[in-house]
């Protein structure tokens, strides 16, 4: 049996319980929603090199892909939906599953041979060494 979306034709909003409001709130945002989804990402900098760790719970490294082009950086990849059982119908989804990208102009002062990506415990990590020659330097005044 298949879950499908009842709307009462015809009630007005205060005819109706909170509850129901909610629901139908909720079911129309599930239904409208894309297959896709936005990783979250922390960027942070050291002094010789610029981290970034991307959230991609329940993937395998095989499904990420990263790519560098003009000194922008681009990971995507797709997260599926694998845990079909026949006579096992879900009544809510919560996670989010299909493809993602997310780009990065990366600054100036980085070393592009120098990206490194491990992925452990469904937390991808990209390194990025700075460039010495490129990195911000003080000038004295004479």
């Amino acid at each position: 049996m298949a879950l499908v979306r009842y709307s009462q034709p015809g009630t007005d909003v205060f005819g109706k319980r909170f509850t129901d409001i909610m629901d139908e709130f909720f079911n129309d945002a599930v239904a409208n929603r894309q297959n896709t989804f936005a990783p979250k990402i922390d960027i942070s900098e050291t002094e010789k090199k610029y981290v970034i760790d991307v959230t991609l719970p329940g993937m395998k490294k095989d499904d990420i892909q990263i790519d560098l082009e003009k000194g922008r950086l681009t990971i995507s990849g797709e997260r599926k939906f694998e845990k079909e059982e026949e006579g096992k119908t879900y009544h809510r989804v919560e996670s989010h599953y299909g493809t993602f990208t997310r780009s990065f102009q990366l600054p100036d002062d980085v070393k592009d041979d120098s990206i490194n990506a491990s992925y452990n415990d469904g937390i991808l990590n990209i390194t990025i060494d700075k460039s010495e020659e490129k990195m911000k330097r003080q000038i004295k005044i004479k």
